[in-house]
């Protein structure tokens, strides 16, 4: 409590203070002129993406994968346009929340593996000539009668991993909303947010551990405990969305027409918190994470994914994918356990 009335120029300041109005504890970080951020213009606007678009509606960011005609499967191009995005919305002060999604008939249906194990390694839009993205520098390093250098692989596939955790290193909360398919490398992106919501018959899993990968994030076990991710992972196979809620790897698995309304609810209850709060709560509870090792887990699961397709049965999906066709050796790998080209779970399915 103030003690006396404040007099000449503290007058006015008292008058201006935030204390003054009502519950302004939820106006926006740039309202009011006592703001930091006081007449200062709104950051540029215009930025261009090859993977993603990015927009801010009110308090929320919006990052979208935008490759549907191919799942929304990822390039080289993804880490690195993903990490700016959510470090354009982290450094905004208009943003409380960003949410990430993806256009088209899934969130995301991994690498682009088509590409990864018929001819070389994408290279984007980008000049990788003499790097390690280098499509022929990656090529060599997966002949499978060459000698492969691990760090060199490490080098590339540590590079996705950075760019995907920076939805958990963010400062503000993430959301990732998941429909029709978050598979492989769509999964190692969707785990790193702080929230998962997704529609009831999505469906999520990792079934290149049954030959050609490891999950490089390393981030089952934290998010779903010990067995259960071992469960998916021994298997190769996937749940679907109402099940990843019961396992509470999902916050919510509302039916597939109801999911922007839930979304958009659970990001409207986020984005009236101080951003200063979930900050806070957000370190808070981030750093039960980092004891736990999230940065050892996914150094070792970068390494074992890289070790996976290198070894004598990763060779072989390998060579069959660049004489057969990725489709078929794909099939070949999956049909067996039943879930080969099957899109998504039935409503309701356990």
């Amino acid at each position: 409590m103030l003690s006396a009335t404040p007099k000449g120029n503290l007058l006015t300041d008292y008058a201006n203070h935030s204390g003054m109005r009502p519950a302004a504890w939820r106006d926006d970080l740039t309202a009011g002129q006592d703001s930091l951020f006081a007449d200062r213009p709104s950051p540029a606007a215009e930025i261009t993406y090859r993977t993603l678009t990015y927009e801010v509606t009110g308090r929320i960011a919006r990052i979208t994968f935008n490759r549907p005609e191919q799942g929304n499967a990822i390039t080289s191009d993804t880490p690195i346009e993903l990490a700016a995005a959510v470090e354009r919305a982290d450094l905004d002060p208009r943003v409380h929340v960003m949410v990430v999604s993806g256009r088209g008939k899934g969130f995301c249906g991994g690498y682009d593996l088509s590409i990864f194990a018929e001819n070389g390694f994408d290279s984007g839009d980008q000049d990788p000539t003499g790097t390690v993205l280098d499509p022929i520098v990656q090529a060599r390093n997966h002949n499978p009668w060459g000698t492969w250098d691990p760090m060199v692989d490490y080098a590339m596939m540590s590079r996705f991993n950075r760019g995907f955790a920076s939805l958990l290193y963010a400062n503000k909360p993430t959301v990732a909303k998941l429909h029709g398919f978050a598979i492989a490398g769509g999964t190692d992106i969707a785990l790193y947010a702080d929230q998962i919501i997704c529609a009831d018959d999505t469906k999520i899993g990792y079934p290149p551990t049954r030959v050609w990968g490891i999950p490089a994030a390393g981030m089952w076990a934290h998010r779903l405990g010990d067995q259960r991710a071992k469960r998916l992972l021994f298997t190769g196979d996937c749940l679907s969305g109402k099940q990843a809620e019961e396992w509470g790897l999902a916050v919510e698995a509302p039916p597939a027409d109801r999911l922007d309304e839930r979304t958009e609810e659970l990001l409207q209850r986020i984005a009236r918190m101080p951003i200063n709060q979930l900050i806070m709560a957000k370190l808070a509870l981030n750093s039960v994470l980092l004891a736990q090792g999230v940065a050892n887990s996914g150094m070792i699961s970068t390494v074992f994914d890289g070790v996976s397709r290198h070894t004598r049965e990763g060779y072989a999906f390998q060579l069959r994918s660049a004489t057969a066709g990725f489709r078929e050796a794909v099939r070949e790998r999956d049909e067996p356990y039943g879930d080969w080209k099957r899109a998504q779970f039935e409503k309701g399915e356990k």
